[in-house]
C-alpha cells in the first residue's frame, strides 16, 4: 500500500474529513483533534499494517506510524482539503469542538495544548540541536576554534530556535487555542525588539503610564508565553463579541497587542518566570536531595509519561532549567530510558531469528532509536505488545538512570537522545557508560529471558526452524493448551497477507495470517477439526479446529468466476477431519492459463481471540509443513 492510498484509509478510518477538526504530526505519530472520536474506527486502525498503536490522550486521537508519518501527514492534508490547524467558522463545528473539549479534564486540555505547540517545533529543536552538540566535539578535539568564522555562523544557527522560541511558541500556542497565531507572534517578538532590548540595557526597572515596569530578557524562555498567550487567545474572543464586524480587521489585533503587551511585561512574565522557576527549583531539589533514587524513577518510568503523551509536561521544564542555569539533568535522566527501549529492541532482534517480520522491525526500530532517539515505534511496536519486556524496561532505565544521577550528568544544550548527540551532555563519559549500560542490559536480559512465554517462544523455535517438520497433532491433548499449530495445507512461496493483491485479505479485514503461491494440486487440512464451509464453487474452505481457531483457505483471487472448474473437492460441510487429510485437488497449471492469480491467503477469521501469531521464516514451504502458531 502506498502513501496515499494508506493516507485514504486512515482519513476513512478516523470518521472522515468531515470528523477532523485539526491534524498535526511529530516525529512518529499523527495526532487528529475529532468532533467525534465515537466515529473512528480505533479497531480496524490498529489492525493496519503500517499502524504501530492508536492511542486517545490528552483530547487527541494519535495514530502511531513511525518514520514515514510526515508523509502520510502530507497526503492526508491533501485528501481532506483543511491545514494543519482547521479553524471552521461553521457555528456547528464550533459546538461539536466546544462540546468534545468540555468533556475533556483540565489537565488533558493542558497536555493537548503543551503537545500541539511543542510537536511542529521538533524539526527545529532536534535539528538545531544537533548542530551544538556537533561544534561541541568540533572544538573539543581541536578542529575547529569557537573564535572562527565558521563556528560563530554555525553557533548562530544552531542558537537561533531556543532564543528566539517565544516567538515560535506564540504562533503554536496561538493556533492550539484558536487565536489569530501571528498576533501572538507579535506578542512575543515585541520582547526581542529593539526599543524593549535598549530599556534593558540600560536599567532593570522602566514605567508604563506610571505603574513599574520590571524588565527581564525572555530568549529561551517558556512559561511567560504560555500564559501570556492563553490570556490573549481569551481577549481575542471577547473582543470579537464586542468589536463591530467590518472593523475586526485591524481594530481586533490592534487592541489586542496594546493590551497583551503592557499586560505581559507587567504581570504575566514575571509571574511566568516565576512559576517556571518554582517548577525547576523543585525538580532539581528532588534530584539533589537523592540523584540515585531520582535517576532509577526518571529513567526507569519516562516510557510510561511517553504512553500517556505527558512527556511534553516536562519540556517547558528542561528549557527553562538550560535557559536559566544552562544544563538539565532531568533529559539526562530520560537518556538512559531512551536507550534502554533502544536494547529490547536488539535483544528481541537477537532472540527473533526464525520470525521475519519480527526480526525486520526489532532490527530497524533499534537503529532508528540509537541514531535518532525516535522509541515510539519499539514502545508500541513491540515493548506494549511482548508485555514481558515492561520489567525489563524499567530495569535497565533505572539502573542507568541511578549511575547517571548518583554522578550528576547533566544535559548542556537540548538535543534528541541518540549516540550522536552525547556530547551535549556533561560528565560526557559517564553518561555514555549509563546509556550502554542500559542499552546493555535491556539486550542481555531479553536474550537471556526472552520477551513471551517460555513455552511460546520454545514452541516458535522448535516450529519455524526450517529444519524438519513438526509431527502432525494425533489429539488435543498432545497440543500445549496456551498455543495452536496451523500446518501448510499446500506446497508453495510465502507471501505476506499485506502483499496480497485483494483489499479484503491485505488490509486483514477478514483476519490475519499467511498467503501461498501453490506449487502442485493437493490442498491437505492445516489443523484436525470440522469442515465448518465448502463454497459452492469450491475455491474456498472453512475449517473450525478442534480448540476453535477459525481457518478460511481461499485458492486464488477471484477464482469464483471459474464456477467451480478445475477443482475437486473431497469432503463436505460437517466433516471431520484430521491434520494432513486430504481436502481438494487444484490444477494449478490450467488455473494460471486461464490468467487466474492463485496467491491462496490461509486467514484466522477469528484472530482477534488470539495475543500473537508466530509466522514461518521459510520462502517456500512444503504441504503439512509448519506454518504459523496462534498464541491464547
Amino acid at each position: 500500500m502506498n502513501h496515499k492510498e494508506l493516507a485514504e484509509e486512515i482519513l476513512k478510518d478516523v470518521g472522515g474529513n468531515e470528523n477532523v477538526v485539526s491534524l498535526v504530526h511529530c516525529a512518529t505519530r499523527l495526532r487528529f483533534k475529532l468532533k467525534d472520536s465515537a466515529k473512528a474506527n480505533k479497531a480496524k486502525l490498529q489492525n493496519r499494517d503500517e499502524v504501530l498503536s492508536v492511542v486517545e490522550s490528552g483530547g487527541q486521537f494519535q495514530v502511531v506510524i513511525g518514520n514515514i508519518v510526515a508523509e502520510i501527514y502530507q497526503e492526508i492534508i491533501q485528501l481532506g482539503s483543511f491545514t494543519e490547524e482547521n479553524e471552521n467558522d461553521d457555528k456547528t463545528n464550533e459546538a461539536d469542538h466546544s462540546s468534545q473539549d468540555n468533556k475533556a479534564s483540565i489537565t488533558s486540555k493542558i497536555f493537548e495544548v503543551i503537545s500541539g505547540s511543542f510537536s511542529p517545533l521538533i524539526p527545529a529543536l532536534a535539528g538545531s540541536g544537533m548542530i551544538k552538540a556537533l561544534l561541541t566535539i568540533l572544538t573539543e578535539v581541536g578542529w575547529l576554534s569557537g573564535e572562527s568564522g565558521t563556528y560563530l555562523l554555525l553557533s548562530s544557527v544552531s542558537n537561533a530556535v531556543f532564543y528566539f522560541l517565544p516567538i515560535f511558541l506564540g504562533i503554536t500556542i496561538s493556533k492550539q487555542l484558536g487565536a489569530n497565531p501571528y498576533v501572538g507572534g507579535v506578542i512575543a517578538a515585541a520582547l526581542f525588539e529593539p526599543s524593549y532590548t535598549g530599556l534593558l540595557e540600560e536599567s532593570d526597572v522602566t514605567s508604563f503610564l506610571g505603574i513599574p515596569v520590571i524588565l527581564a530578557d525572555y530568549s529561551t524562555s517558556v512559561f511567560p508565553i504560555f500564559i501570556a498567550i492563553g490570556i490573549y487567545a481569551l481577549l481575542e474572543k471577547l473582543l470579537k463579541k464586542v468589536v463591530y464586524k467590518d472593523i475586526q480587521l485591524f481594530l481586533v489585533p490592534m487592541l489586542a497587542l496594546m493590551i497583551m503587551l503592557p499586560l505581559t511585561v507587567i504581570i504575566f512574565g514575571p509571574f511566568g518566570t516565576y512559576v517556571g522557576g518554582a517548577i525547576s527549583s523543585a525538580a532539581l531539589w528532588l534530584i539533589g536531595e537523592s540523584g540515585l533514587l531520582s535517576g532509577i524513577l526518571l529513567g526507569g518510568l519516562q516510557p510510561f509519561l511517553v504512553i500517556f503523551g505527558l512527556h511534553w509536561g516536562i519540556t517547558p521544564i528542561t528549557l527553562n532549567n538550560l535557559a536559566t542555569n544552562g544544563v538539565d539533568p532531568i533529559e539526562a535522566l530520560f537518556a538512559c530510558a531512551v536507550f534502554s527501549q533502544a536494547g529490547i529492541a536488539f535483544g528481541i532482534y537477537l532472540r527473533s531469528k526464525n520470525n521475519r517480520q519480527l526480526r525486520a522491525l526489532s532490527g530497524s526500530t533499534s537503529i532508528t532509536g540509537l541514531m535518532a532517539g525516535i522509541t515510539e515505534p519499539i514502545l508500541y511496536g513491540l515493548i506494549l505488545r511482548y508485555k514481558r519486556t515492561i520489567p525489563i524496561l524499567i530495569i535497565a532505565g533505572g539502573v542507568g538512570g541511578a549511575l547517571s544521577g548518583a554522578v550528576g550528568v547533566q544535559m548542556t544544550s537540548y538535543v534528541f537522545h541518540n549516540i550522536f548527540s552525547v556530547a551535549a551532555y556533561s560528565p560526557m563519559v559517564t553518561h555514555i557508560i549509563s546509556i550502554s549500560l542500559s542499552f546493555a542490559l535491556a539486550a542481555l536480559l531479553v536474550v537471556i529471558f526472552g520477551f513471551e512465554s517460555k513455552q511460546g517462544e520454545a514452541d516458535l523455535d522448535q516450529a519455524l526452524t526450517g529444519g524438519e517438520a513438526q509431527a502432525p497433532i494425533k489429539s488435543n491433548k498432545h497440543e500445549d493448551a496456551s498455543q495452536i499449530s496451523i500446518h501448510s495445507p499446500l506446497t508453495g512461496y510465502v507471501k505476506p497477507l499485506r502483499d496480497v493483491n485483494d483489499e479484503a485479505f491485505s488490509t486483514e479485514a477478514m483476519g490475519k495470517g499467511l498467503a501461498i503461491i501453490p506449487t502442485n494440486d493437493e490442498l491437505s487440512a492445516p489443523v484436525n477439526g470440522i469442515v465448518s464451509a465448502v463454497f459452492p464453487t469450491n475455491h474456498a474452505i472453512g475449517i473450525t479446529s478442534d480448540k476453535g481457531a477459525e481457518i478460511l483457505i481461499h485458492i486464488g483471487i477471484e477464482t469464483v468466476q471459474l464456477e467451480g472448474q478445475f477443482f475437486q473437492s473431497y469432503v463436505h460441510q460437517g466433516d471431520r477431519v484430521k491434520q494432513g487429510d486430504k481436502l481438494m485437488n487444484v490444477d494449478v497449471e490450467e488455473i494460471q492459463n486461464e490468467g487466474y492469480d492463485l496467491t491462496t491467503p490461509i486467514v484466522i477469521t477469528n484472530s482477534d481471540k488470539y495475543s500473537d501469531l508466530y509466522e514461518t521464516n521459510q520462502e517456500k514451504v512444503q504441504l503439512n509443513e509448519p506454518l504459523f502458531k496462534l498464541m491464547t
